[in-house]
């Protein structure tokens, strides 16, 4: 909703230009804020009976974190800007400072919430943190319009969400508390090394979520100025490429619910010895993951235009369209490698998964640099974007796919992919020369995806009975 809305307050080019400063950011923000709670969940889960000693000892250094990150943030949010070919973010940048210091201080109350199995508590102020971002980027961008000036909707949702994070990190330390004083553990060098290793995991794969979009920012204000434009120009290209990313991260999300349903199981699996548990259940992670991808696959390929222009208007649709019939499928191989990193790090190999990830960044930003630099300022540059993106993805799926093999000699079956495959490819011919264009999205969307799922039960690739269990493990023989 909040897409969805800020895309209607600010129209295509502030739409793109708040993308390209919270893209920059998120990288900054989100990398430290899962680094933190993760660590301290696991700092005040093994604190035992001290858990508010344990946390006041980890916010004294994670206050000091976040105050001095965020001082670099700002200081170098000009140059930032400036190597995106977007010195008109700076602004937005600055501000955005602020929301790194609040959500740097916010995440430890959440991290201790985790640690201590306070699971409600924390999906509630989830949600209350969402609820708020949400309310004060959208006002924010409105009355920054209309009080700043045109031009100034950005701003003003920036400086609603530093707002709003404010205010959930005030609501935060209120209810859980700062702990007490008198704790010992855990020391800070011992700290610091297990917190560099979760910041160094999370800025690979943050880098990998936003890399093609920064990368495109890049090259469309190059684009720009080689023909005597000015880099705002880029604007509504970056902001079409948004909102098909809308879409094309949404089998990345989705495959969220697999992943965490899957490392215990496997990792429970993995710790009992049982070889023939782990990969029965790698095989059907595979496969579930494939079939949720193969639905929203077939969108992508069949209706990308008519998605878009339901969220975002027609000039979104018309340079959004063709770009997310490339990154749907793209970004389906980042939800797929996300599954596949699941299994290793399941299996206890996260220095293998880091490394993957990182070689997955590499190959996009190579793949994606040499397919859309220099490319005009038109819809082929996005197009182009998006292909890179893929391409790299791909190499990066196939690395992870044979370690994984390697490490517990089964993937998904050879007739469940291809029955997945010929489903999607059917469900696409319907989309494409069947189903009559005129036909409104509300129901050319259903009856695309009903005819996929109608073909996974005739081939009995999808069963009835597996609607209840579908990650079952087979039943030990006695």
């Amino acid at each position: 909703m909040q897409q969805v809305v800020l895309g209607r307050v600010l129209g295509l080019d502030g739409y793109g230009a708040l993308s390209t400063a919270l893209s920059a950011s998120s990288i900054a923000h989100n990398t430290i804020v899962q680094a933190s709670l993760q660590g301290v969940s696991r700092t005040v889960a093994r604190a035992g009976q001290q858990p508010k000693r344990a946390l006041r000892r980890v916010l004294s250094h994670h206050t000091a974190v976040a105050l001095a990150l965020g001082a670099l943030f700002w200081a170098f949010s000009p140059v930032v800007a400036r190597a995106l070919g977007a010195p008109h973010v700076t602004t937005s940048l600055k501000t955005l400072s602020l929301v790194f210091v609040f959500y740097g201080l916010y995440a430890p109350f959440i991290g201790a919430l985790n640690g201590t199995k306070r699971i409600r508590a924390q999906a509630s102020f989830d949600i209350l943190s969402a609820t708020l971002r949400t309310l004060g980027m959208v006002f924010g961008a409105a009355l920054g319009a209309r009080l700043l000036g045109a031009g100034q909707g950005p701003f003003g949702a920036v400086l609603g969400f530093a707002l709003a994070a404010a205010l959930v990190l005030v609501l935060s330390a209120f209810y859980v508390g700062v702990g007490e004083a008198g704790g010992a553990e855990p020391k800070a060098s011992d700290y610091a090394r297990e917190l560099g290793s979760l910041v160094g995991g999370q800025l690979v794969l943050n880098l990998l979520f936003q890399a093609d979009a920064l990368l495109l920012r890049r090259f469309a204000a190059d684009a720009a100025l080689s023909v005597g434009q000015d880099v705002t120009a880029a604007d509504t290209f970056v902001g079409a490429y948004r909102a098909a990313q809308l879409f094309a991260f949404l089998p990345y999300q989705l495959l969220a619910s697999v992943t965490i349903v899957l490392f215990p199981l496997v990792a429970r699996a993995q710790a009992e010895a049982d070889p023939t548990r782990v990969r029965e259940y790698v095989q059907n992670g595979l496969r579930i993951a494939l079939m949720v991808l193969s639905l929203l696959l077939s969108l992508f390929v069949s209706v990308p235009g008519e998605l878009i222009g339901l969220v975002y208007g027609a000039e979104a649709a018309s340079l959004g369209g063709p770009t997310l019939r490339i990154l749907g499928p793209s970004l389906c191989f980042l939800a797929l490698l996300g599954v596949l990193t699941t299994c290793l790090n399941s299996l206890g190999h996260a220095k293998k998964t880091f490394l993957l990830t990182l070689v997955a960044l590499v190959a996009v930003l190579t793949s994606a640099t040499l397919l859309a630099r220099g490319t005009p300022l038109e819809p082929e540059l996005l197009k182009r974007m998006a292909l890179g993106t893929g391409l790299g993805l791909i190499l990066a799926v196939g690395l992870t796919a044979r370690q994984l093999y390697r490490e517990v000699g089964a993937l998904v079956r050879f007739k469940s992919l291809g029955n997945i495959l010929l489903t999607t490819a059917l469900a696409c011919a319907v989309g494409l020369f069947v189903l009559p264009p005129s036909l409104t999205i509300f129901l050319r969307a259903p009856l695309i995806t009903i005819v996929q799922v109608l073909g996974l039960f005739a081939l009995r690739e999808l069963r009835p009975a597996e609607l209840k269990g579908l990650l079952r493990p087979p039943q030990k023989k006695s």
